[in-house]
């Protein structure tokens, strides 16, 4: 709390790259969102790069670490007035900076009433800001999740807010290898989101754990550290700036391996959809995909935009890591 609410004033004050790495590139519709966001917001945001998912219509979006609100503002815009944002922060004066430009952005948005509200609480604890079960169509998560002690909690709370068929979008750090002690309880990088970061693979073994299907990779980048003095510190530790997507899958969705066909219809992505690292779906054209995507497709937000079928494929299991 103290060093987002107090030691950084603004991104240029990080003292390490860990936040600032890009990701895939951006559809003009999210870019343009971006620049309708107040530049104070933007300012005081300490995010790694943007974590927005696809095909939001009318959708209920938390994220989770929401900080100065950045995120929520865009994402109000991609969900339109029928959608809502909720973002949750820890730090009492993020919270009232992004409280501070609701009517700001409505007004800016052309929108009669707010579809954003912002509170100030733990990630651990969502029940205790009163976030109910199965209220949320997607939870995100922008370089949060490594700041949290402990982590099993937060993705079991974002799965019990989650409804059924929803997606937890996240961006984070992870780490080559299990961080010692030493790296752990460093300040400077606990604060810069480095000591922190889970090993790869116990983010595979705690999403399963929780109920989540296994984590789809999305991107990952090299984290350079750009100072050598915690460079000294981290030793031979690798860090890796990736994005994932988890599923609550309903066990009645589940029936084996499929053929998809992807109708085009998501804007921004009429001619293709990026799923993950392993699936590019183009429009019209046919793509086998594993039992797992297939539940995946056919249970989410997605559903409408597919033509599923299902048993006419063999594909193989694929699994993408750091």
């Amino acid at each position: 709390q103290d060093y987002y609410g107090k030691e950084l004033q603004k991104s240029e004050d990080l003292k390490t790259n860990a936040c600032v790495t890009s990701a895939r590139p951006l559809p003009k519709t999210v870019r343009d969102a971006l620049e309708r966001v107040h530049e104070e917001v933007v300012a005081r945001y300490y995010g790694c790069s943007l974590v927005i998912p696809e095909c939001l219509a009318s959708c209920w979006i938390l994220d989770l670490g929401s900080g100065s609100g950045r995120d929520c503002y865009l994402l109000s815009q991609l969900v339109g007035e029928q959608g809502h944002v909720t973002g949750i922060d820890m730090t009492e004066g993020q919270v009232e900076v992004a409280k501070k430009h609701i009517a700001y952005h409505m007004d800016k948005f052309g929108y009669q009433k707010p579809n954003v509200e912002f509170l100030q609480g733990y990630l651990e604890k969502l029940a205790d800001a009163g976030l109910a079960d199965e209220s949320y169509d997607i939870v995100i998560s922008n370089c949060v999740i490594n700041l949290t002690p402990d982590k099993r909690a937060v993705l079991q709370e974002a799965y019990r807010v989650l409804k059924p068929g929803g997606e937890m979008y996240f961006s984070d750090v992870c780490a080559s290898q299990r961080l010692s002690e030493t790296i752990r309880k460093h300040r400077v990088l606990w604060g810069e989101c480095l000591a922190g970061a889970l090993y790869w693979r116990d983010l595979y073994s705690i999403a399963e754990e929780v109920g989540f299907s296994p984590p789809c990779l999305v991107t990952a980048s090299p984290i350079t550290i750009g100072n050598k003095e915690l460079e000294g510190i981290i030793g031979n530790c690798c860090f890796t700036s990736a994005t994932f997507r988890l599923f609550k899958v309903p066990s009645s969705s589940r029936a084996g391996p499929a053929q998809v066909i992807y109708n085009g219809g998501i804007v921004g992505h009429e001619q293709e959809l990026v799923f993950d690292a392993n699936f590019t779906f183009k429009e019209g054209e046919v793509v086998d995909v594993d039992a797992e995507i297939a539940a995946i497709l056919r249970s989410s937000r997605f559903a409408e935009e597919f033509l599923i079928r299902t048993g006419e494929a063999n594909a193989p299991a694929l699994q993408g890591c750091c």
